[in-house]
């Protein structure tokens, strides 16, 4: 009888792996109005990233004071 290897919890793995060394940014926007009147705005950033990647960007950004 052979054995099957489940891959969707190795692949599963592999792609919280590359969000957190890639990072992942969500950015939405949501506005509804009705007769000129705005009745429900939605503001959303979501920012995924793993420690190292952050402080990585951050700081080349200006986020963060650089080690001295």
């Amino acid at each position: 009888m052979a054995v099957e290897k489940s891959m969707a919890s190795s692949s599963l793995v592999e792609v919280v792996d590359r969000i957190l060394d890639k990072g992942l940014v969500v950015d939405a926007w949501v506005r509804v109005s009705l007769v000129g009147i705005e009745i429900l705005a939605i503001e959303a950033r979501v920012v995924a990233a793993g420690v190292d990647t952050y402080l990585k960007y951050a700081e080349a950004v200006g986020l963060t004071a650089a080690a001295a």
